[in-house]
């Protein structure tokens, strides 16, 4: 099964060797980051099914990819919008005063957000950080006309896909993954609420699905999903 990874510009391999005032938001890794990968894929495997696979604020990249059509299937792991009122209740406050108080100012001052300063692992654009810490509502706010041709786009794109929430997820708790779903009503999507406990470990957490650890016990969920025909 080929499998193809690729860093959103401003992150990881594809961040520039000065990132302060480096321009790029979730427009750009849907429009042209995700939809580039998908074309690349679909080159390749012309007669192959393609299933894309997404995490967190990714699910929204995905979906409204100009090209996500080609995708027959979905694999959305704690995927959200970012609204603030979805976190989990445990966390809200001191998550609420981070991603949309502190980072923006951070973001202000320093041209982008340090994310690997308070250990998230990847610092973050400026203006992605920006759509984030505006998600003060249910609904996404006007970013403009890309952004919303984007959400448009995601509207119609149809498949089928598998969400996986996890309850211990201070991020992407269930309401807001079923959230990210209303936002595309043509897929078709099976939702599974996974606690730790039901995949014998001790704490998944919004990053957990992709530590060595659930190996064995989260990545059987997802690949004999991809795999049954």
């Amino acid at each position: 099964m080929p499998v193809l990874t690729y860093d959103n510009r401003g992150i990881g391999a594809s961040r520039p060797a000065r990132i302060s005032g480096f321009d790029a938001g979730i427009e750009d890794w849907s429009e042209h980051d995700c939809a580039a990968a998908i074309a690349w894929l679909r080159s390749r495997y012309p007669g192959s099914e393609l299933v894309g696979i997404a995490h967190s604020i990714g699910g929204l990249v995905l979906a409204s990819a100009r090209n996500a059509e080609s995708l027959a299937r979905f694999v959305l792991v704690a995927v959200h919008t970012g609204y603030y009122g979805d976190y989990h209740a445990r966390w809200r406050l001191p998550m609420t005063l981070m991603w949309h108080g502190l980072m923006p100012a951070l973001a202000r001052l320093c041209g982008y957000f340090p994310g690997r300063m308070v250990g998230m692992g990847s610092d973050l654009p400026r203006r992605f950080a920006g759509q984030w810490a505006r998600r003060t509502t249910p609904a996404i706010r006007y970013e403009g006309e890309r952004f919303d041709a984007c959400l448009a786009r995601g509207r119609s794109v149809r498949g089928a896909a598998l969400a996986l929430t996890f309850t211990d997820d201070g991020f992407a708790t269930d309401r807001g993954t079923r959230r990210l779903l209303e936002l595309f009503p043509k897929i078709e999507a099976q939702h599974r609420v996974i606690a730790p406990r039901d995949a014998s470990l001790g704490a998944i957490g919004h990053f957990g699905f992709f530590r060595a650890s659930a190996e064995k016990s989260l990545w059987p969920t997802a690949g004999d999903w991809i795999l049954v025909k």
